[in-house]
């Protein structure tokens, strides 16, 4: 890809490869180091480790951006067999770190430190500069039970998606439709999709041997005819309590889509589905208009869709802001179609909540 992010390209991807063989390793195990969070959701010594990575080896090479990401470091501080523990996982890539394919926090303290620049950043507004959101492991739930899981790396400039990098170690460069939670690269070379603005979405292997054999391939702008086209969808299927499951059931029923298609709990994989071509809608709507998707879950990877013609907005048809915060309070739910079919699709949304009764889930 010839683009003004070239170097950003070549070290977010150096940092996934280095990302990937961590969240392996750990996967290989039973003991995963699985804590609850707040919200319910789990986290591992995976995330922890995978989060201090990225931002050591971006904050080497770009050291005036900020960042955002999922996880902080409260519980690190608080448990220190579980400090321990993520600590020398990340000294597994003492190899890597000298062949400079990544960087590595110098002691536990600064390892706490960098995990807390991303806990507790904020993507800012339009005057923001540059922005890194990191999702470590997406997917958690499913990546503790050795499925389906994400490595998510963005650059924002001015709360914009600007670059995409998603490393995805259970799919492969030639995955085919349907992919599912418990679909497996068969060759066990996983892929790394990435886009930037402009320069449309590409795909290639996450694991190379040598790396300058790798020729990335362009994916064909899908969503982006102006002619209607047959919809394929990627959802997360009765797995979460977060969606009006029977309202994107009735969606699908209206719009003729007799196949499921895609069924994936991370959303980067959803998004990771559209835009390399195994998908081309989602719709989700969440049960509260107080319930709001996280900024980790959807930045950057959205734009893999966009680069390929795809068109998102919320249920309500604005446009997704990530601006505000770390939840994303300007916007509910997702509507995501080829750019020619998203009104109707739009309007059938918006149709099956008034029919159901659920007009209070619209704007």
């Amino acid at each position: 890809m010839d683009s003004p992010y070239s170097k950003e390209l070549q070290v977010a991807i150096g940092a996934i490869q280095s990302a990937a063989k961590l969240s392996q390793a750990v996967i290989s195990i039973d003991d995963k180091g699985v804590i609850e969070k707040d919200d319910l959701s789990p986290v591992t010594v995976a995330d922890f480790a995978i989060q201090a990575l990225l931002t050591a080896t971006i904050h080497h090479a770009f050291p005036d951006d900020r960042f955002v990401g999922e996880e902080s470091a409260a519980d690190l501080r608080n448990n220190p067999v579980l400090l321990e523990r993520v600590w020398e996982l990340l000294q597994r890539l003492k190899a890597d770190e000298a062949e400079s394919l990544c960087k590595l926090p110098k002691s536990p303290e600064e390892m706490c430190e960098m995990i807390d620049w991303c806990g507790f950043g904020e993507p800012g507004g339009e005057s923001a500069g540059r922005v890194w959101v990191f999702d470590p492991i997406d997917g958690t739930k499913t990546f503790v039970r050795r499925e389906a899981y994400a490595i998510n790396v963005a650059l924002l400039q001015g709360s914009k998606q600007v670059l995409s990098i998603v490393g995805c170690p259970t799919i492969s460069v030639d995955a085919k439709a349907p992919v599912t939670n418990t679909s497996l690269d068969p060759t066990g070379q996983g892929c790394i999709a990435f886009a930037a603005k402009g320069h449309g979405t590409y795909v290639r292997p996450l694991v190379t041997t040598p790396p300058h054999e790798v020729k990335p391939r362009r994916i064909e702008p899908h969503a982006e005819s102006e002619l209607p086209q047959a919809l394929r969808p990627v959802s997360c299927y009765n797995m979460l309590d977060s969606g009006v499951d029977d309202v994107h059931q009735l969606v699908n029923e209206k719009l003729n889509i007799e196949n499921p298609g895609c069924d994936l709990l991370a959303w980067v994989l959803r998004w990771v589905t559209l835009g390399i071509g195994l998908a081309n809608m989602t719709v989700w709507v969440y049960k509260k208009r107080s319930r709001t998707g996280k900024i980790w879950d959807h930045a950057g990877a959205m734009l893999l869709f966009e680069e390929v013609g795809g068109k998102i907005t919320d249920v309500d048809g604005k446009p997704i802001d990530l601006g505000v915060g770390r939840k994303m309070t300007a916007n509910h739910g997702f509507v995501a179609a080829p750019r020619a079919m998203h009104a109707k699709v739009l309007h059938t949304v918006q149709q099956v909540l008034r029919e159901q009764g659920k007009e209070h889930l619209l704007g």
